[in-house]
Parts: C-alpha cells; structure tokens; sequence
C-alpha cells in the first residue's frame, strides 16, 4: 500500500469514547444540504469533513477556497473538523480511528452509486460502516453542480448556500 497524507487535522478524540465520523466530499460549493447533513451528524458524534486532495472532478473552487468555506460554515459546531486526506478514504477513517463513514442521498440515483461505493469500502475495511442519511426536505434536491448551474445563468441560490458562498459563487461566475 503507498503512502497517504492524511491532511492537516489531527486526530482529537484518541483516548475518548466518542463516536467517529467522516464525512468525504468535494463541496465545491458547500450548500445547505451539506451543512444540514454535518450539523445533524455532529448530534451523534465527531465529524470529520474530508476533502481529497485530489479529485476525478474539475472543482470550480480551489481545494483552498473550498476548505476556508467549510471552515467559515461549521465554526459553531465545536465537535466538527475540516481537512483534507490523499488516497482512499477508508484509509482516512481508519487513521482517526473512525467507525462511520457519513454519506448523502438525495434521491434513488444517489442510492446506486453509492451502495457500489459502500459495498467497495466494506471490503476494504470491514469495521468501518457507512451510514446513509437524507437530507432535509429543503434540500432534498440540491446539488453543488445544480447550484453552480443556477448561478451560471443568472438565478438565484438564496437560501440554498450560505450568503458567504453564494457571493464567492457570483464573483467567480458572473
């Protein structure tokens, strides 16, 4: 197995019985639904938001810019950290001794891919379990690349991302 860099964030639980969560996920943007699903998860324990270093995606926003808008957006919540990892994700939660791995479904397309994802991860490491969870109604639909869409064309994603990220959004499209 090669080296991985397990980002910036070290690991503040070791020593506490305290459930584990990683949360992975370009965010590019961050939207509501996102923060909806971090702020419900960080109830249950220490979530862990987790951005790849890199990405099979061509992210709008830089890795750095994406950080700082998760980080302007989850300050409030005490028990959530944001970093980056660099390989399989598995290979992450296991360094932060995490047991859950926290993924979004909006919708039955969602579902498929992502139980191909789960299943993988499953047999790479067996003792980490990945936990679906849904989104708000309010969110149930909204996609980073929908909201970036909207804005492309002139609409508007007010109430969909956070007033902070839907100014970068408009400087960065319009």
């Amino acid at each position: 197995m090669g080296s991985h860099v397990f980002g910036c964030i070290p690991p503040l639980h070791k020593g506490l019985n305290v459930n584990i969560i990683v949360y992975p996920g370009t965010f590019d943007p961050v939207t509501n639904g996102h923060l909806d699903l971090i702020s419900r998860a960080a109830k249950i324990g220490l979530v862990y938001v987790a951005v790849p270093l890199k990405s099979d995606k061509a992210p709008l926003f830089s890795l750095e810019e994406r950080i700082e808008m998760l980080h302007e957006n989850t300050k409030h919540l005490p028990n959530v950290e944001v970093g980056t990892f660099e390989g399989l994700v598995v290979d992450y939660a296991k360094h932060l001794g995490a047991r859950i791995l926290l993924r979004g479904i909006r919708a039955v397309s969602d579902y498929e891919y992502e139980l191909q994802m789960a299943m993988m991860n499953r047999k790479l490491a067996p003792e980490i379990e990945t936990v679906f969870m849904l989104p708000g109604e309010a969110h149930s639909y909204l996609s980073s690349s929908l909201v970036r869409a909207v804005v492309r064309h002139g609409g508007s994603v007010t109430g969909l991302v956070p007033p902070n990220v839907e100014k970068r959004l408009r400087e960065r499209l319009l």
